[in-house]
């Protein structure tokens, strides 16, 4: 019954969408300054756009236009709702985006990690009224998305901070589509509504895979969907090769199923965070190293900050979920896995800049 409700709840929330598109109350537009973008876009179509954080671009060492740009857009063009679940916020153009769409009368929700309730962005949000909630838990929201109008979805690796937006390797992705927000706003509602974070989060997924424009589109949150299990499936079913860009990678299991593949002659490429190789015991990059694989500490003075796979030139693993014991099953953590040799190809260029510039 649950399950219907909120599909109901969800056709009504499209209707109301429509009406005022068709009643002409879309005339609010407000135009960001114009700045060197450090962003990389990869590619923008008409279900979805795809953007890479570029720490060596001029335009960010001005902290203006990049990745945070084009979501901070979305957020004002919204006209009935906005929910966000990141797990920092100190972004002033998020910020502003936020205030604005509640000022206008959007619905805006924010979940967040309750280590950063205290960034003064938060609290500004706060004090304009838009209703926040911490998970006030030990295992981290660390969740990087937001719903627009329940129709389009935006995720990734970002947080929405300075140093992700602007020195940090990221990926931000925007995909639009109703069901893929419904998954979203269901796992939302699980935390604003229902206050169930981490192990105490239920599977209730509406479409935890579906097509969308001819892509298979898989959706986890964790720990409930236990991502690791279908990770494993791929790993273990990939017959040309392996593309590794890693922030945490501290996963035994998938550490031992990538090995298997290379014996098997599947050809294994890889760069993982330095600071989290010096800091995280238990990391798995030395095993891969050690057994001849092409793997290497990435060369961001900052941080190398994605949680991405490319398996054969055409399956992208994407999303907040470091490969780790924590993301697996503490944390609450959302990954995309989507089938398209043209969303791959975009992460393999992404790939190929950051290899060109790791350590050696």
């Amino acid at each position: 019954m649950k399950l219907h409700r909120f599909l109901y709840e969800q056709k009504l929330f499209s209707l109301l969408l429509v009406i005022q598109l068709i009643s002409g109350c879309l005339g609010y537009s407000e135009t960001p300054p114009s700045n060197t973008s450090p962003v990389s876009t990869q590619a923008e179509v008409s279900w979805y756009s795809l953007y890479f954080t570029d720490p060596l671009s001029p335009g960010s060492q001005t902290l203006r236009g990049g990745a945070d740009r084009p979501l901070a857009e979305a957020i004002r063009e919204a006209r009935l709702s906005v929910d966000v679940a990141v797990m920092q916020l100190n972004l002033w153009s998020i910020r502003d985006a936020l205030i604005a769409a509640h000022r206008r009368g959007v619905a805006v929700r924010v979940v967040t990690e309750s280590e950063y309730l205290d960034e003064r962005e938060i609290q500004e949000v706060l004090a304009a009224g838009i209703p926040v909630l911490g998970d006030r838990r030990e295992g981290l929201m660390h969740n990087k998305f937001v719903v627009i109008d329940r129709y389009e979805v935006w995720t990734g690796s970002m947080n929405f901070t300075i140093n992700d937006a602007y020195h940090n390797n990221n990926h931000l992705v925007r995909l639009r589509s109703t069901q893929l927000a419904a998954d979203y706003t269901a796992e939302f509602e699980e935390m604003f509504v229902e206050d169930r974070f981490g192990p105490g989060s239920p599977a209730l997924t509406p479409f935890p895979k579906f097509t969308l424009e001819g892509v298979q589109v898989e959706v986890f949150f964790s720990p409930e969907d236990h991502t690791l299990s279908r990770l494993l499936e791929l790993v273990r079913e990939a017959r040309h090769s392996i593309l590794i860009l890693a922030y945490s990678f501290t996963s035994d299991e998938l550490t031992s199923a990538i090995l298997s593949r290379a014996r098997a002659g599947v050809q294994v490429r890889g760069v993982f965070e330095f600071s989290q190789y010096q800091s995280n015991i238990g990391g798995d990059f030395d095993r891969l190293l050690s057994a001849g694989l092409d793997v290497h500490l990435d060369g961001n003075a900052q941080n190398m900050h994605h949680k991405v796979l490319i398996l054969d030139e055409r399956i992208v693993v994407l999303g907040s979920y470091n490969f780790s014991k924590n993301a697996e099953e503490r944390n609450d953590e959302n990954t995309l896995i989507l089938h398209s040799a043209e969303i791959a190809r975009a992460f393999m260029e992404e790939f190929e800049r950051i290899y060109a510039l790791a350590n050696r």
